[in-house]
C-alpha cells in the first residue's frame, strides 16, 4: 500500500517531480562522464608510458635506476634470458643498451637518450614500431637509426640523411659512429620524441666497446595485473642482490600516485553533486508535504502510524532517486561506451596533451565498481534528502493539520 501511495504522490505535481527527476539523471550522467574523462587522462598517460619504454617489468643491475651510467650493465645476461624464457606469464621480453649521449647533424646537435634494441623483439615490447610516420623500422642492418619527429625537426634531417652519435665508453673516452636515418616516429609524448633515439643493439655494443653487455631487460606480461606476483617469482629465481627487478608501479611512482589521488578526489565530486541533489530534494519534498497537510492530518487522525508516514515520504524520494539514477546511469554508460570507441578529439590542445604523454584523442572509460558507486550513492542521497521533510510530516498535530488552509 505504501508503495502505491508513494507512486501516486510523486505524480500529483508532475512538473516538480520531473525537475527533481531530471536533476538526478543529469547528476548521474555528470559523475560518470567526469570519471570517464579522468580515467582517460590518467590511464592513457600510464598506457603510453608502459608501451613506449617502461614495459610491465624491468631488470637492471642493482643501482642502475638511480645511476644510469654505462658501467652498470646487467650481470650474466644469459642467465636472466634463460629464466625469462621459461617464466610463466611472460608474453615477450627484449634486451636493451641504454646511455646518454649527443647526436649531431650538419646543422645542429642535441643531447639524447640512446637506446640499443633488438629489432626483432622490441616490436613486441614497445609501440614505437607502430608510430613510424616516415621511412621504416630497424631491420638489423648496420648504421640504422630511428628519431622522433621533434628531434628530426630540430636537427633538420630527413630520411636518408647522416647523423653522428657520441657517448662515453667504459674508460671515459668518447665512442662515436655514423648513422643513416631510416625511420621517423611520432608518439603521443612530445618529450619522448625530442630525446629518444633507437639503434640496433649490436651496433650500440660495438660503438661503446661492450660486446654482449646490456643494461636492461624489458618484459611484457600476458596480464599486467600479475606484475607484482611475477616480479617476486623472477626475484626468487635470480636470488641475487646484484639485480633490481622493478614493476611499472615502482618505475612510475608519481604517475601511480596521481592515479590513486584522482580516485580519492572523486569523493569531492560525489559530495558536491550529492549536496546539490539533497537541497533540491529537500525543497521538493517539503513542498509536497505542505501541499498535503490536510491529508496527512486525516491519516494521523484515523490512526495511521507515524512510522508509515515517515516511510512513505522516504519511499517517494527513493523512487525518484532510483529511477533517475537508473536512467542517468544507462544514458551515461551508453555515452561512455560510444566515446570509448570513437574517442573525443581534442586536437586543438594536442601540443599540451602530448607534453603530458596523453595524446590528442581521449577514450573515456568507467569500471563496474565506479558504475555501482553511482547506482548506490545517489539513491542513498535521495533518502537522506527526504529525512527532514519526513520529520516535519510526522510532527504535525492531527487537529491542526485537518484545519490547515
Amino acid at each position: 500500500m505504501l508503495l502505491k501511495l508513494a507512486w501516486r504522490n510523486i505524480w500529483r505535481n508532475r512538473r516538480r517531480s520531473l525537475i527533481v527527476f531530471i536533476s538526478i539523471v543529469i547528476g548521474a550522467i555528470s559523475i560518470l562522464f567526469l570519471e570517464g574523462i579522468t580515467n582517460a587522462f590518467l590511464n592513457q598517460m600510464l598506457f603510453n608510458q608502459i608501451s613506449l619504454s617502461t614495459s610491465h617489468i624491468q631488470i637492471h643491475k642493482n643501482g642502475f635506476r638511480d645511476n644510469k651510467v654505462i658501467q652498470n650493465f646487467v650481470p650474466s645476461p644469459d642467465v636472466v634470458e634463460t629464466i625469462l624464457s621459461t617464466q610463466s606469464g611472460v608474453k615477450a621480453f627484449s634486451k636493451r643498451g641504454i646511455t646518454f649521449g649527443l647526436l649531431s647533424s650538419a646543422e645542429n646537435s642535441s643531447g639524447i637518450y640512446l637506446t640499443g634494441i633488438e629489432h626483432n623483439r622490441e616490436g613486441q615490447i614497445s609501440k614505437v614500431k607502430s608510430t613510424i610516420i616516415d621511412g621504416h623500422y630497424l631491420t638489423g642492418e648496420k648504421g640504422e637509426i630511428l628519431l622522433g619527429k621533434k628531434l628530426a625537426e630540430k636537427l633538420n634531417v630527413n630520411i636518408g640523411d647522416k647523423v653522428v652519435g657520441m657517448a662515453n665508453e667504459l674508460d671515459g673516452s668518447i665512442g662515436s659512429d655514423v648513422f643513416r636515418l631510416v625511420g621517423i616516429f611520432e608518439t603521443e609524448n612530445s618529450e619522448f620524441d625530442k630525446t629518444n633515439i633507437f639503434i640496433n643493439l649490436n651496433q650500440f655494443q660495438s660503438m661503446l666497446k661492450i660486446p654482449g653487455q646490456v643494461h636492461e631487460f624489458a618484459i611484457v606480461l600476458n596480464d599486467h595485473k600479475s606484475a607484482d606476483e611475477i616480479n617476486e617469482q623472477i626475484k626468487n629465481k635470480l636470488n641475487n642482490k646484484a639485480y633490481e627487478v622493478l614493476t611499472y608501479a615502482e618505475l612510475l611512482p608519481l604517475l601511480i600516485l596521481q592515479i590513486d589521488l584522482s580516485k580519492e578526489s572523486m569523493f569531492v565530486v560525489y559530495f558536491i553533486v550529492g549536496l546539490a541533489l539533497i537541497f533540491g530534494i529537500i525543497n521538493s519534498m517539503l513542498m509536497s508535504v505542505f501541499e498535503r497537510i490536510n491529508e496527512l492530518g486525516i491519516l494521523l487522525a484515523i490512526g495511521m502510524k507515524t512510522t508509515k508516514i515517515f516511510g512513505m515520504i522516504l519511499l517517494e524520494s527513493l523512487l525518484l532517486g532510483l529511477f533517475g539514477t537508473l536512467i542517468g546511469s544507462a544514458v551515461g554508460g551508453i555515452l561512455i561506451t560510444v566515446l570509448s570507441d570513437t574517442g573525443i578529439n581534442l586536437s586543438l590542445f594536442a601540443d599540451s596533451l602530448n607534453s603530458y604523454g596523453i595524446g590528442a584523442i581521449l577514450y573515456p572509460s568507467v569500471s563496474y565498481s565506479e558504475l555501482i558507486g553511482v547506482l548506490v550513492t545517489i539513491p542513498i542521497v535521495s533518502i537522506v534528502g527526504a529525512i527532514y521533510p519526513a520529520v516535519k510530516a510526522i510532527k504535525l498535530q492531527p487537529v491542526e493539520a485537518i484545519r490547515y488552509i
